[in-house]
């Protein structure tokens, strides 16, 4: 088995409903479905995910939405929704095709150097059980699970990352 190569990530900033933004955010809204149901998702799932959490508050000033491109394509996204004295990362994906590349751990990065240029020292996050990859993501860039701060039915792992001055 051969090791994935690394590619050239480039990182920037989308509104939502900006096309490539859009459909990697239907397609992370997909993987959720999918994984948390364990079968394929039914007919009108994802659209009843995307209207009960939408994403349309992942713009300035109260947050920011990021598309990650490996060489050139669109690859991943992330959210940071930013509130008085922290911010929450929320919808963190890597296509398939580009996992193990380097795009999770690039995606994490950008998203701190902008949570601390914009005045936040903390970043807290809220995750599930099935997604055990994210969860050793997380932890591996220093996230620290925390007790919760967050009422979400999916949420069952909460986590933070106190980001230096």
């Amino acid at each position: 088995m051969t090791t994935p190569t690394r590619v050239a990530w480039t990182i920037g900033p989308a509104r939502p409903d900006q096309p490539d933004a859009a459909v990697l955010l239907e397609e992370y809204f997909e993987e959720m479905v999918r994984r948390y149901h364990r079968r394929p998702v039914r007919p009108g799932e994802v659209a009843a995910a995307m209207a009960e959490s939408p994403s349309d508050d992942l713009v300035p000033p109260a947050g920011l939405f990021l598309v990650a491109r490996a060489d050139g394509s669109p690859a991943g996204c992330a959210g940071l929704r930013l509130l008085p004295g922290w911010a929450e990362l929320t919808r963190l994906y890597v296509r398939p095709a580009y996992r193990g590349r380097g795009g999770g751990a690039a995606l994490l990065a950008d998203v701190e150097r902008r949570a601390r240029a914009a005045g936040v020292d903390r970043i807290r996050l809220d995750t599930r059980s099935d997604l055990v990859e994210a969860r050793a993501l997380y932890a591996r860039h220093g996230y620290v699970e925390i007790p919760p701060y967050s009422a979400d039915q999916y949420a069952e792992h909460w986590f933070e990352k106190l980001l230096p001055s």
